[in-house]
Formats: C-alpha cells, sequence, structure tokens
C-alpha cells in the first residue's frame, strides 16, 4: 500500500471513528447511580412478615423480599418499614398493641444491628445516615386504626418514630372510607380524621392517601396545609376502575399541592390483565373458604392458590416496562417532581414484576429509566429527592405550629 493509500485509508478510518455511535453503558451506570444516591422507598412490609414467620433480616434470608444483603446490593438506604395492622383488629381493639409490637421490632432491628441499620425520624436523619453508610430505617403506619379514637395518641406514634400514617387500610375505619370497601360510611373522611389530618400537620406526620376512597383523598387534599403522599399506589390509567389506584385528576391535584405518587410494584397494581386475574382469584378463594370452612386463611395462600393456579394457569406478571410506563404516565400529566417508589415489597405476595421481584433490583429500575431518556438528576428525584422535599416541607411546617422540632 502506497503512502497516498495510507493516508486515504487512514482519513476514512478517523471519519467513520468520528461519525460512530457509542453504545451507552446503562447497565455499569444503574449499578453507579444506585450506589450513589438515596434510595427511598416507602412502603416494605418486612415487620408484618416477619410477626408471623421470624427471620435474621442481617442476612439473606430464605424467604421475603426484603433483608440487608440484597438491599445493600440493590442499593436501597431507606426503607420505610411498615407499621400495618389488619383492619380487622380494630373491632377487636387490638390495633394499637400490634403496632407498638411492630415498632418495638424495628427499633430492635437497629439495636441489635448498629453497624447496618439507624432509625431515622427526619430528611436530615437519612441524608446523615447516607453518608455514613448506614441504612435508614424511616417508620410509616398502614391504617390509622391504632389511633383508636384518640389524637393524642398521635403524639405518642410521632415521639415512637412514625412520619407517616395511611388514614385506613381495607375496610373503613373510625378515621376515613376504603377504597376497597363498598361501605363508604363516612362518604370520605370521618370528622374525626378531619382532625386526624390537622393533627398530623401541626405533628409533622406526613398524610398518605394509599387505600382511602376518592371522597376521603379530595377531603384530605382540602384540609391539609401540608403536600400529600400516596405512599404505595399507582396510576389509574393502567387499571380502569380499580379505585386503589390514582386517577388522572387526582395525581394533577397532588402534584398541584406539592404530593408525591410512589409507584406500587405488585403487578395487579400495574396491569389490568393482573388485575383481572388477582380480582377473579380473590373472589374464588372467599367462597373456597366458605365451602371449605375446616381450611385457614393460610391454607387459603397456599393450598387455593394452587388449585386455582392449576386451573386457570399463573398469574401474568407485569414486565419491568410495564411499571416504567406508570413511571412516564405521572410525568407527563403531572411532571418529574411528583413520583417516586413505594414498592410493596413484602406485601403484595407472589405478583411482583419481572426484573423486579426484590430489593436487589432497584438497579434494574435505574437502568429502565436511563433507557427511556431520564436524565440522572431526574432519576435521583424519583429515587428519593421529591419524598425528601415533600417530608422537609411537612417538617418545615410543623416547625411553625408545633414544638416537636
Amino acid at each position: 500500500m502506497t503512502s497516498r493509500q495510507l493516508f486515504i485509508f487512514f482519513c476514512l478510518s478517523l471519519i467513520a471513528a468520528c461519525n460512530s455511535t457509542t453504545t451507552p453503558d446503562f447497565a455499569s451506570d444503574a449499578e453507579r447511580i444506585a450506589r450513589e444516591s438515596i434510595i427511598i422507598d416507602t412502603h416494605i412490609d418486612v415487620p408484618y412478615r416477619l410477626a408471623s414467620t421470624p427471620a435474621d433480616i442481617s442476612r439473606s434470608t430464605d424467604g421475603g423480599d426484603f433483608d440487608y444483603p440484597r438491599a445493600r446490593q440493590g442499593g436501597l438506604n431507606a426503607p420505610f418499614m411498615s407499621i400495618y395492622t389488619p383492619s380487622s383488629l380494630e373491632a377487636e381493639g387490638q390495633s394499637k398493641a400490634v403496632a407498638e409490637t411492630l415498632i418495638d421490632m424495628v427499633l430492635g432491628f437497629a439495636e441489635k444491628w448498629p453497624d447496618k441499620f439507624a432509625i431515622a425520624t427526619s430528611p436530615g436523619d437519612v441524608r446523615a445516615q447516607f453518608k455514613a453508610g448506614v441504612m435508614s430505617l424511616p417508620m410509616g403506619m398502614e391504617n390509622g386504626s391504632p389511633i383508636e379514637g384518640d389524637l393524642d395518641n398521635l403524639q405518642h406514634f410521632y415521639d415512637r418514630g412514625i412520619r407517616y400514617i395511611t388514614l385506613t387500610h381495607g375496610s373503613s375505619n373510625h378515621i376515613s372510607d376504603s377504597s376497597y370497601d363498598d361501605n363508604h360510611q363516612w362518604k370520605g373522611l370521618s370528622d374525626f380524621g378531619r382532625e386526624v389530618v390537622r393533627e398530623m400537620n401541626r405533628l409533622g406526620i406526613m398524610v398518605d392517601i394509599s387505600h382511602v376512597s376518592d371522597e376521603a383523598f379530595w377531603q384530605a387534599l382540602e384540609i391539609s396545609e401540608t403536600p400529600l403522599i400516596a405512599s404505595h399506589s399507582s396510576a389509574r390509567h393502567f387499571t380502569p376502575g380499580f379505585e386503589r389506584n390514582m386517577s388522572d385528576e387526582m395525581i394533577v391535584a397532588l402534584a398541584k399541592k406539592g404530593g408525591v405518587i410512589q409507584i406500587n410494584f405488585g403487578s395487579s397494581f400495574v396491569t389490568a390483565k393482573a388485575r383481572e386475574y388477582v380480582s377473579v382469584r380473590s373472589e374464588a378463594s372467599k367462597k373456597w373458604l366458605e365451602e371449605n370452612p375446616q381450611y385457614s386463611k393460610e391454607d387459603d395462600d397456599q393450598l387455593f392458590v394452587e388449585i386455582f393456579t392449576k386451573e386457570h394457569g399463573p398469574l401474568p406478571f407485569a414486565s419491568l416496562d410495564d411499571v416504567l410506563d406508570h413511571f412516564d404516565h405521572v410525568v407527563a400529566i403531572a411532571g418529574i417532581d411528583h413520583v417516586g417508589i413505594g414498592s410493596d415489597y413484602d406485601g403484595v405476595g407472589d405478583s411482583l414484576p419481572v426484573g423486579l421481584k426484590d430489593v436487589s433490583t432497584y438497579p434494574n429500575l435505574i437502568k429502565g429509566l436511563l433507557e427511556r431518556g431520564y436524565s440522572e438528576a431526574d432519576i435521583q428525584k424519583i429515587l428519593g429527592e421529591n419524598l425528601l422535599r415533600v417530608w422537609q416541607d411537612v417538617e418545615n411546617y410543623a416547625a411553625t405550629t408545633s414544638s416537636n422540632t
């Protein structure tokens, strides 16, 4: 090859190199972002799981969706521990006692494994513990039943570390009607429920409207002086008629008041197909238990699910892309500042999507967001900064009305 030919070859190679597009290494970037960012998940049901099936979460566990090694692998550093009390406990007068037991359990995590966990009661705690390399454990109360009609119990639970309260759960309670209950006895919030919202504002407890009826949402939005959160809800746009998720109108209104919707990962919250399957299975399980009174609810969760699966096939799991569609939708209608993560790990049983099966998988979500064109700054908002902003707003308001801070 002559010197002229070599020169031409060199020039052509240089042009080709300049015109070529390097494929971004999204997987590597996702892992880095997970390591370097504050990841807050506002709904992890591990305390209630451990109440029935004890395990050492400082190590890898055989079951469940959360343990320390998997959480560290996924970059999770601020999981809100859900203090969940089933609706049935209100009539039994046991809600507060069960909540106290679960709070004691979470406090015990930090006492037993201080090198791994620390209780967080403020955004400042989360940031400081992130820098120190310790996993923050803020707490949220799922179901307001433990308040037991006494506003003084709000101060009590604030003092114990509760920083959000989901006003109700699967059935209407003394505070609010439930999206899962046809008996909307209060047509939204009870008179006491309205006082609860005001007192939560005063103390610095975030008002969580996941699980409430639509009427209760609008009333809480009007009454509250601070932004609201939906700690583990998704977009009703993808599950028409499913009141447990939020309508577009509700999401936009939530955002206008500065709030956030934290996307639930459960397949039945994400796609209409999975929603229909779970709904049919749920109705069939109730009938099966009525016809087979010798079996317990635990038997239903195992034996009946096996029977149903043989007859109807497996649950049609949502995909990672299906979950990402919810983030895209909220951003499109309400903006990037009003969406976050509320996976419901350990709370949605067998229905988690492909690619998001446990707390080790947040990098998969981040990779998907990168592939859809989200900037690193916007991803960090989704991962935790949006929720920290709302939490700080709630604290700031309380500082003007309460002596707690």
